[in-house]
């Protein structure tokens, strides 16, 4: 006998959008269980087939996929922009199943993103929890003070909001440049940039190299790549309930990847 999940997990898990996404669906009344629409997120099911999203079933739930995107910088890390910006999702390959993505990096960043067609392994990998940590490569201009640096791994207040733990180190110095190494494992919005500001250092270029135990490598810029199935089982176990092996860096919101009918669900 399965075990009743709530409804926005079920949604969540069948790939049409974000655990968080499905909550606001069922908050605007836009999903139906037995026929009758939920008004609140505590309903239960042992079985997907009894839910409606805009009167459609939930498609099946697919074996959960994970990818590498090497997102390059001028793209914005959502499905529909209102400046009409390009978005990530303008670029990726047709060939992809619906994706969404997990964390997210600012307009002007670049580098590792991952993608995923399961909404609670996006959910899973994005929890403070799950103690991941993001690794970047940070070009700014500005002299580095390297004491300054080092004490960033007690934790630093910048205009009231409290950061956590972040070790970072001077990797090489030309002219009024400089190239450092951080690892951090909250992911706050901007906050490698907020960071180096607060130390009189204006970044010009933000790589995200590392997320967790997966690597961006010498994956080309634009390229997407699938990790292997049995990689991120062993990374990730199979439930998704497990520590990740490597418990050395962060955090972020997932934005879905849609087409067709599919882009009215989640927006």
């Amino acid at each position: 006998m399965n075990i009743p999940q709530r409804v926005a997990k079920l949604i969540a898990r069948a790939g049409l959008c974000s655990r968080r996404d499905a909550e606001k669906l069922i908050a605007a009344g836009r999903v139906k269980l037995d026929g009758k629409t939920l008004t609140t997120q505590g309903a239960a099911t042992d079985d997907p087939v009894r839910i409606l999203v805009d009167g459609k079933p939930l498609p099946a739930p697919q074996r959960a996929r994970l990818w590498r995107y090497h997102k390059p910088a001028g793209l914005v890390t959502t499905a529909r922009d209102p400046e009409g910006r390009p978005t990530v999702f303008d670029r990726l390959p047709a060939t992809l199943p619906r994706v969404m993505t997990v964390g997210r990096l600012d307009l002007n960043s670049e580098g590792l993103l991952l993608l995923t067609n399961d909404g609670a392994l996006a959910r899973h990998l994005e929890l403070p929890a799950t103690s991941w940590v993001r690794r970047y490569r940070v070009r700014v201009h500005g002299r580095p003070d390297p004491a300054r640096l080092k004490n960033l791994a007690q934790g630093t207040t910048v205009d009231g909001v409290r950061y956590g733990r972040v070790e970072a180190a001077l990797e090489s110095e030309k002219g009024s440049n400089a190239w450092l190494a951080m690892a951090l494992t909250e992911g706050r919005n901007r906050e490698v940039r907020k960071l180096c500001e607060s130390m009189g250092l204006q970044v010009s270029r933000l790589i995200r190299v590392a997320y967790g135990p997966f690597q961006l490598g010498l994956l080309p810029r634009g390229e997407v790549e699938e990790i292997p199935a049995r990689v991120l089982k062993d990374q990730v176990g199979g439930a998704f309930g497990g520590k990740a092996k490597e418990k050395n860096a962060p955090h972020g919101g997932a934005a879905i990847h849609k087409s067709g009918e599919a882009a009215k669900t989640c927006g």
